[in-house]
């Protein structure tokens, strides 16, 4: 036990241990003094911490904690070894962890304040969004009050009740206590109560539009606050004491205000706005929120759209009632108007009908009597008579021709002829009459006029005959020059007819006929009058030379149906006149012009002049007329027989007779199904008579029922001796003869 070989722990000496104690203590006192800084910088940059006076408390405690180990310094004393070592080893690694953590609150502070930087950015953040919210929310309230009403006032297109409909639903949306719209008057010098929600108000009542607090609605798009006492916000009646709620007033554009009147409310409006005016409910807190402001204003601008439409539904109601009223005064009197075409037309083909049964009477015994021995005396009698017979035929046909031609049912019937043949055919028919005035009239034709066309052969040479015979009528003396030839494309056109637009084609040509003669002239001032109807020049000459003055006329419309134009050229009286026609005639295939129909014409003499033994067969109900034709027939050695009714035919005729004349259009009987049942009676071919229908009709319907029903020709009355004679011979040369109707 004296001596022990143990080895003893190498431990610091009892100064170094105090040391370490005393170097612990000032760091640790150093570290805890740091950290109260830091917590008071930290405090100091964050605006969000919730718990401060929690921090001041720890500050306070660390700084106390610093302060005794501090104090310690000062009040160290020693202790045992083994609590020394104790005390020197817990106060080092204080000192460690206090400065560890001193330092790491250097570098986490602003870590710890940046996240809070960005909680609060976040926050703020999140109320912004939550006030968006709201806002798109009550805007989205605001859309389906706005989408209700403007359902509600476009569901209608009246104007009474889109602005009654606007006042009520705005009270229920908004829980208004009134509301009203004012109007302008007549004058726009007023506004006028019009509608009220509560109708506590009397309708009509007025205030001055000047008022200062109209102008300021008026003159602001917006939605207006306005004074409860101001004249348009007294819309309630004043009982008892109440305090008045906030009002608004809006202005209400007026679009197409014609004929909209409310009690005395203009025909059309002077003012371009409206006003109305909203009151909340009296005696409450209530205040106008924006949302609700802007309810009113996009309302205001519907109701001013709704109003338009109204507006231009009214407009073209009132336009389609005016319209209407047009349309039935325009529908009746289009029917009166066919009605009396339809009377006329029916009148004339009458009158015609009857006037050509006399007038073959008058013809056809006059041209036989022309053929007895007359004294020269009795002759020009006569001769006189057929003169004035044949110029009131022309004039029948030229009334008929002209009245067809007014109402737009003559038709062009067209077709390939020879032209050259129509040209030389009238220079026949003019020769004759020309001769007696010892007029010379000559005919030149260009080498290159077509010498087949296509077109109406009848009314072009009705044409060529009224020109040629005007030049003939008012020539005294002198000469005649007909000249046919193709107009070129540069000659078409003419300042004189500014509506004539020839379209030249390798189909057709336009034909140009120029008629120049030596005769008594025309007053060039008098020329466009010639081509009105029943129109006739003031010259001596002329009326001396007589006519109906609707020869020129129905030239022209015959020319404009061809799409041509003609016109007329005078130097004055005593100098001549030259009248030029251009019309439209087609070129034909040539590969038809080989197969063209044989359409004879009646030629003055023409064939045998004697029938004798040729026997005939007469159908006419007109006694006269049928004791004339039987004259006529008998006069060149017909063997006739006549009947007056179907019945009677049906049983006379037999297959002795060669021809049977037929009047087809008498009343009560249809002489088409009678020359169908004649046809059909004899089954042999060369049993079967020649059918002629004779007819005081010019209309072409008769022409194609006649071809209809195998008729083999139709002629027109008046007939005369040397007409029959032709007609006896192309009949029975040809075995068809259908006339010009």
């Amino acid at each position: 036990m004296e001596s022990c070989n143990c080895i003893e722990p190498q431990w610091p000496a009892d100064e170094l241990l105090m040391k370490y104690q005393y170097i612990s203590d000032f760091f640790i006192a150093l570290a805890y003094f740091s950290i109260p800084l830091e917590l008071i910088y930290f405090v100091k940059k964050s605006a969000v911490f919730p718990y401060r006076w929690v921090l001041v408390q720890f500050g306070a405690f660390i700084v106390l904690c610093g302060a005794t180990h501090l104090i310690n310094l000062w009040t160290f004393t020693m202790h045992s070894r083994t609590v020394a070592i104790v005390m020197t080893t817990a106060k080092v690694l204080t000192a460690v962890v206090s400065c560890a953590t001193a330092l790491m609150l250097v570098h986490i502070i602003p870590d710890l304040l940046s996240v809070k930087t960005r909680e609060l950015f976040l926050k703020n953040k999140a109320a912004e969004l939550d006030r968006e919210m709201g806002l798109i929310r009550t805007q989205e309230e605001t859309g389906r009050h706005v989408r209700m009403l403007t359902h509600e006032i476009r569901s209608t297109l009246d104007r009474h009740t889109i602005l009654k409909t606007t006042l009520v639903e705005l009270g229920r949306t908004l829980a208004l206590e009134e509301c009203a719209l004012w109007m302008p008057t007549r004058t726009g010098l007023e506004l006028q109560l019009s509608y009220t929600l509560r109708q506590q108000n009397p309708v009509g009542y007025t205030v001055p539009i000047h008022l200062p607090v109209i102008n300021q609605v008026f003159s602001s798009n917006r939605a207006v606050k306005i004074s409860p006492n101001c004249p348009v916000a007294r819309i309630r009646p004043l009982a008892g004491k109440y305090i008045p709620g906030e009002v608004v007033a809006v202005r209400v554009p007026l679009l197409h205000l014609s004929n909209f009147q409310i009690n005395d409310w203009p025909e059309l409006s002077t003012k371009r706005y409206a006003l109305m005016v909203l009151m909340l409910p009296s005696d409450s807190a209530r205040q106008w929120h924006v949302h609700e402001l802007e309810l009113v204003e996009v309302v205001a601008d519907q109701v001013a759209v709704a109003l338009s439409h109204a507006a231009i539904l009214e407009e073209s109601m009132r336009a389609r009632d005016l319209l209407i009223e047009q349309n039935v005064a325009l529908d009746l009197a289009r029917r009166e108007a066919e009605t009396a075409i339809r009377a006329r037309n029916d009148f004339l083909a009458v009158m015609n009908h009857e006037m050509r049964t006399p007038m073959h009477a008058i013809i056809a015994l006059s041209s036989l009597l022309q053929e007895t021995e007359l004294t020269p005396e009795q002759r020009l009698m006569v001769e006189t008579i057929l003169k004035s017979s044949n110029l009131l035929a022309t004039l029948i046909n030229d009334v008929l021709d002209l009245s067809r031609l007014e109402d737009g049912s003559l038709q062009l019937d067209i077709g390939t002829f020879n032209l050259h043949s129509v040209f030389k055919e009238v220079l026949n028919l003019i020769k004759p009459v020309a001769s007696v005035k010892k007029l010379s009239v000559t005919l030149n034709l260009a080498q290159d006029l077509p010498v087949y066309a296509v077109g109406d052969e009848k009314r072009l040479m009705q044409t060529m005959l009224n020109v040629v015979g005007n030049a003939v009528k008012f020539s005294k003396e002198g000469s005649i020059s007909i000249i046919a030839f193709v107009a070129k494309s540069e000659s078409l056109r003419d300042s004189r007819a500014p509506d004539f637009f020839p379209m030249p084609s390798d189909n057709h040509f336009y034909l140009r006929v120029q008629v120049k003669d030596s005769g008594s002239g025309i007053n060039p001032q008098e020329i466009p009058k010639l081509f009105t109807k029943f129109s006739q020049s003031q010259s001596s000459a002329t009326r001396n030379s007589g006519g109906s003055g609707l020869g020129l006329a129905i030239c022209k419309r015959f020319v404009n149906l061809m799409e041509g134009h003609i016109w007329l050229e005078s130097d004055g009286l005593a100098k001549g006149c030259t009248a030029t026609f251009i019309v439209k005639l087609g070129i034909p295939e040539r590969s038809n012009e080989s197969k063209l129909p044989f359409t004879p014409k009646v030629p003055a003499n023409h064939g045998q002049t004697n029938f004798s033994g040729l026997k005939v067969l007469v159908m006419d109900d007109n006694g006269v007329s049928r004791m004339v034709t039987k004259g006529l027939l008998e006069h060149l050695g017909c063997d006739v027989s006549t009947v007056s009714s179907s019945e009677e035919c049906l049983h006379v005729v037999s297959h002795e007779h060669q021809v049977v004349f037929l009047d087809v259009c008498m009343p009560g009987i249809d002489g088409f199904e009678l020359a169908v049942t004649i046809r059909e009676k004899f089954a042999k071919r060369h049993e079967k008579p020649l059918i002629v229908a004779l007819t005081g009709n010019t209309d072409k319907v008769t022409k194609e029922n006649c071809m209809r029903v195998g008729i083999n020709g139709v002629i027109q009355k008046p007939i005369s001796v040397d007409k029959m004679r032709s007609i006896l011979s192309e009949l029975l040369e040809h075995r068809v003869l259908y006339e010009a109707l």
